[in-house]
């Protein structure tokens, strides 16, 4: 069945809105519709499936194992799976960009922690206000 998913009943955090195939039937890819502010972006992961990313708006700054890309609005950036990356807005504005994830659902393993994650104070930051919940297997889905 074809379906219209209106972005307002996706997953929602403070700066981006999720998509998880799996919740409409045989749709073999997530997405995240992402919108930070200056210095915003995930902390170091890595993922079992390739992601690509589609940057819309302003500048941003990758780390994808041992290289470090600068990509700007109209570029696309292909990560391979298992490789560890971040994202980080080095613009001066709001960076606009669609992150897809060659999955049905989001499977994601953090590498590093921010400040105060290991007394208890803090924990792993995916994405400022993006949501995350642990998985069965001890990764965390995102």
């Amino acid at each position: 069945m074809t379906r219209i998913v209106d972005m307002a009943d996706s997953t929602r955090g403070e700066t981006a809105h999720e998509f998880e195939g799996y919740h409409y039937g045989d749709t073999g890819v997530s997405f995240i519709v992402i919108d930070v502010p200056p210095g915003g972006g995930p902390e170091l992961h890595r993922h079992p499936y390739g992601e690509i990313f589609v940057v819309q708006e302003r500048s941003v700054t990758f780390t994808a194992g041992d290289e470090v890309i600068e990509a700007g609005g109209g570029q696309v950036v292909v990560v391979p799976a298992g490789v560890p990356h971040r994202f980080v807005n080095s613009g001066a504005g709001r960076l606009r960009q669609v992150d897809i994830h060659a999955s049905e659902r989001f499977i994601t393993e953090w590498l590093e922690e921010y400040p105060g994650a290991g007394n208890g104070t803090g924990t792993r930051r995916p994405c400022p206000g993006a949501s995350r919940q642990s998985s069965s297997t001890g990764e965390e889905t995102r």
